[in-house]
């Protein structure tokens, strides 16, 4: 088997003893042209989120069998076209036990967080070009505030949790037919309740063609003058020129955003978010870096190996068996 990770930088060493012992590991850092290259011989392709793995790239790997990716968003890869080729994708979606260990996007979701409030940024900017008035950043507390989590799943009840270590108030949504535990500190309402009490809100939704852009100029509108908005999920989830908006005209106070639609994008310069964020500093954007630290990478892709690995060995073994019929 020829496995190609194509973004290699970091890559654990045990995850790769662990591959090398199912097939030939190439480890590499592809752009989208050396990759279209690189996946013609691949029976195996690891990505992380640099490259869109589409339609067009599956053409140019006609024996692909297996798309392995660390993440539990699925957005970077037509899962229909792999469908269509005969391509699996390994991810971690539906490893609800071992994601609970997990905490980089939920720690970075409270670091947006501050960072918004304590306009820190700005502050560090400015005592860098050789300011000290304090005055100009007098920033809020969360300590207090009313915040609404908007996906009470794995990483919306983690980021809940550290809520109310800061003793703020914390409200949640999801979906009607959602059943699941809720702390008891924790109030559940709907969306329309949670976007006129919060002041803060931070969305953890996982994205699906239903739920696209759900988040628009309604609910911004609804939300209270002077709020807070985190997105931490996926930027498909939110209406881009609708939050523009509530952010130009002052009715919303502030957005961080570790994602944006379409990443990755072939000319970020070009992305209406960023142009707005390198004029205005009310939007801090992030470039999807929640879970891109050392223990949640090296976790993830250890986990993701054994899979795959796993993954590969029965079909050596299914392989071995027609051989003998």
């Amino acid at each position: 088997m020829n496995i190609l990770i194509a973004e290699s930088t970091g890559f654990p060493s045990a995850a790769a003893e662990v591959l090398r012992q199912r097939g030939n590991v190439v480890l590499a850092e592809l752009d989208r042209p050396a990759l279209e290259t690189a996946v013609a011989d691949a029976d195996v392709l690891w990505v992380r989120l640099r490259n869109r793995i589409d339609a067009a790239l599956l053409k140019k790997a006609p024996q692909l069998m297996i798309i392995a990716t660390p993440t539990t968003g699925l957005s970077h890869i037509d899962l229909e076209a792999a469908e269509a080729n005969g391509v699996q994708v390994v991810s971690l979606r539906g490893a609800v036990d071992f994601l609970r260990t997990i905490h980089g996007t939920a720690e970075h979701t409270i670091g947006l967080m501050l960072a918004l409030l304590r306009r820190l940024p700005a502050a560090v900017k400015h005592v860098e070009h050789g300011g000290w008035d304090r005055n100009r950043f007098r920033g809020e507390e969360v300590y207090g505030r009313t915040v609404g989590i908007v996906g009470y799943g794995r990483l919306g009840r983690i980021v809940a949790r550290y809520l109310h270590a800061f003793e703020a108030r914390v409200w949640m949504t999801d979906s009607a037919e959602w059943s699941g535990e809720i702390d008891p500190w924790v109030k559940r309402a709907t969306l329309e309740e949670l976007l006129h009490a919060s002041d803060i809100i931070s969305v953890h939704v996982n994205l699906t063609p239903e739920n696209t852009a759900f988040f628009g100029r309604k609910e911004f509108s609804a939300m209270k003058a002077g709020a807070f908005f985190v997105n931490t999920a996926r930027g498909e989830l939110i209406d881009e020129a609708a939050l523009e908006e509530a952010l130009s005209n002052g009715h919303l106070a502030g957005a961080a955003l570790d994602v944006i639609a379409g990443e990755p994008l072939a000319d970020p310069e070009q992305h209406r978010l960023i142009r707005y964020a390198r004029e205005h500093d009310n939007l801090l954007l992030t470039p999807h870096i929640g879970g891109c630290t050392r223990e949640s990478m090296e976790r993830t892709e250890l986990y993701i190996a054994e899979i795959l690995a796993g993954r590969l060995a029965e079909i050596a073994s299914d392989a071995a068996k027609r051989g003998n019929h």
